[in-house]
């Protein structure tokens, strides 16, 4: 450990894969006393070096300490790992990817056990795990109180952002907002195939794609508002009308280019979908409603 441990939250962690490395050397960096378990006993060995204490099993890392996080493979992988462990009185915060489904049912099962739960969604990659200007964060959901409790000790890591206490709430935000990511990449996939078999380079490309996707990024305030009130057409500037009439030259220029409209091809037909519902003076909100109804 680097810092002084007096006064600092003991930590136990279960899972060493490479989030849950970054994790732990980021609280022993932090002066956090640090007792660890994995699956796999030699991914720990590096940890023990720096400070952290290895338990032989998950129940033992759990009677450690107080606060435990988990940050396994799967749900399935909770579920074996804790099966043995005393949870009476202890504070479980889950950073396992779940559903909010899975995340709720864990939140009844360890109240079920006697703990105390909180649900976590990481917004971060390992590298960015101990980098405060790096901007990850995770989402927290559950125990308000729970969460205050432990908000220092949760925030070394990476930032902290709480979100409700149905502690579904931190994985449904986590998969939001992981779902719109894969959306950009999709149509960033789209607009580089288009230019793959030109005479144009890529990275003179990028930083336009870039400014571009930057430029349009506030249009979620919009749709937000548009859902909010129900008007979909306040503040519209594109139409709807506008932009399905403009789609054929979107699919024509892919065919030209032999380039798939797959990715485009499933948004496109939602949008004539809800100009054939709706009024063509909107905007793209209603697209929502399709997905939803």
């Amino acid at each position: 450990m680097t810092r002084n441990a007096v006064g600092k939250t003991p930590v136990t962690l279960l899972g060493l894969g490479a989030m849950g490395t970054a994790l732990a050397r980021a609280w022993l960096a932090a002066g956090h006393p640090l007792t660890v378990w994995n699956r796999t006993p030699a991914r720990a060995a590096a940890l023990a070096a720096e400070g952290a204490r290895v338990a032989d099993t998950a129940a033992e890392a759990v009677a450690a300490n107080t606060l435990t996080v988990v940050c396994l493979l799967d749900d399935t992988s909770v579920d074996e790992a804790l099966a043995g462990a005393g949870l009476v009185g202890r504070d479980l915060v889950n950073l396992t990817t779940s559903t909010p489904a899975q995340a709720r049912a864990r939140a009844e099962w360890a109240r079920e056990r006697g703990a105390r739960y909180l649900d976590g969604g990481i917004m971060a990659v390992p590298p960015m795990i101990g980098v405060p200007e790096s901007g990850g964060y995770v989402f927290y959901s559950g125990s308000r109180e729970l969460f205050e409790r432990h908000r220092a000790t949760l925030g070394v890591p990476a930032g902290t952002t709480y979100v409700g206490a149905d502690a579904g709430h931190a994985a449904l935000h986590d998969v939001a907002l992981l779902s719109a990511m894969y959306g950009m990449f999709a149509g960033a996939a789209h607009a580089f195939a288009l230019i793959r078999e030109e005479d144009i380079d890529p990275a003179a490309l990028a930083p336009l794609l870039a400014d571009w996707l930057t430029a349009m990024a506030p249009a979620v305030h919009q749709t937000a508002g548009h859902l909010r009130s129900g008007d979909y057409t306040e503040g519209v500037v594109s139409n709807l009308a506008m932009q399905v009439a403009g789609t054929p030259t979107f699919l024509r220029t892919a065919e030209e280019q032999g380039v798939s409209p797959e990715l485009l091809g499933p948004y496109f037909e939602l949008m004539r979908r809800r100009l054939a519902e709706g009024s063509g003076e909107e905007g793209l909100t209603g697209v929502i409603d399709l997905l939803v109804g």
